[in-house]
């Protein structure tokens, strides 16, 4: 019989709330096992992300709660990391691949395949199994971002082996291509490309897949995110007012095909001087923020302009991989957090399973 005790435990930790997602750790199902024995205490959470802050700032509140608990003088809390699996509005999942993640933009030239690239990478730094898929068909870039054109390794069981840099899976029409020659061809042919990307690639088991889609919200964009399973859209726009109207487009594409936007990332959105520090906003600011006000979608977060996000990516050494720890790069881990946030808050998760020892 489990100790009375264990439903105060829970008594206290639903008055504690999960740093990111908001809710108490009991109702979302993030209490997979209680012990009391004796004076010690032990809870043990499974988190939905991998986002280490959340983690830790979890584990010490819940420390901080369970102290006020009467004849307490040991207690452990520790987390495991299960991401969840959010299931994609065509019902058609692919398997081994928990989320399919888009990165779009209502117009090109936006900075769309710099934040795919590194938000890849920075879900991939926290600790999650991450691939990358170029869908731009007629201008991928991801070959040269991620510094190689290798021709895919193989086969295995029929299926084609990505090509592997800085520890991503990764497909493009760029590996498999001959170099410099133009790709022409006609919608029926992307849409089937596509979807050998997505079903004739040896992905494995990858808790994130992001595609990069090509730029604007034309029928080849529409026919993609058809063809893909996807479990939600990032949005990437500019600072400027014109913001409002690409967002708007973007969105509203998405909304056509059931696809839940993640969220707006603002890219170019201001010039922080190396040397002063001094802060320009040159492109203005806040035209992201204030489309995802409108639209009522999250606000991701700020990409700002820096040499050394252009120069990484011209050296195939993408800015997440080459200083994680820059202030860019520091952007783009916080964006990808939220990003995991998103998706685990959109999972339906059943009534908590809870064990007692």
């Amino acid at each position: 019989m489990a100790d009375p005790r264990s439903e105060q435990v829970l008594h206290i930790l639903r008055q504690v709330r999960h740093p990111d997602l908001g809710g108490d750790p009991v109702s979302m199902g993030l209490v997979k096992d209680v012990r009391v024995e004796g004076t010690t205490v032990a809870v043990t959470f499974e988190l939905p992300s991998p986002a280490a802050g959340a983690k830790a700032q979890l584990e010490a509140l819940a420390r901080q709660a369970l102290a006020a608990l009467p004849g307490v003088t040991t207690i452990d809390v520790k987390t495991t990391i299960k991401i969840g699996i959010v299931s994609a509005p065509q019902e058609d999942s692919l398997q081994g691949i928990k989320n399919i993640v888009a990165v779009a933009s209502g117009k090109g030239g936006v900075g769309k395949s710099t934040v795919a690239v590194n938000l890849a990478l920075a879900l991939q730094q926290q600790g999650a199994a991450t691939g990358l898929m170029d869908s731009d068909i007629y201008g991928p870039s991801i070959p040269i971002m991620m510094g190689t054109r290798d021709r895919p390794p193989g086969h295995r069981d029929q299926q084609i082996l990505p090509v592997l840099a800085h520890g991503l899976k990764m497909m493009s029409i760029g590996f498999v291509a001959p170099a410099n020659a133009p790709v022409i061809w006609r919608g029926p042919m992307v849409h089937k490309i596509v979807s050998e990307f997505l079903r004739n690639v040896a992905w494995g088991d990858l808790d994130y897949l992001v595609i990069d889609l090509p730029p604007g919200t034309g029928d080849a964009q529409l026919t993609l995110t058809q063809t893909a399973p996807l479990s939600g859209a990032v949005v990437v726009t500019t600072p400027q007012d014109v913001a409002l109207e690409d967002v708007n487009r973007a969105v509203r594409m998405f909304e056509e095909v059931k696809v839940p936007v993640l969220g707006v990332v603002e890219n170019m959105s201001f010039f922080s001087c190396p040397s002063c520090g001094h802060r320009e906003e040159i492109f203005s600011h806040g035209g992201g923020k204030t489309a995802a006000l409108r639209f009522e979608v999250p606000f991701l977060g700020e990409i700002p302009i820096l040499p050394d996000i252009r120069e990484a990516s011209d050296r195939g050494l993408p800015i997440v991989a080459a200083a994680p720890d820059s202030a860019a790069g520091q952007a783009f881990k916080s964006i990808a957090k939220s990003v995991a946030t998103q998706l685990a808050s959109l999972k339906q998760r059943k009534k908590p399973t809870i064990k007692f020892s």
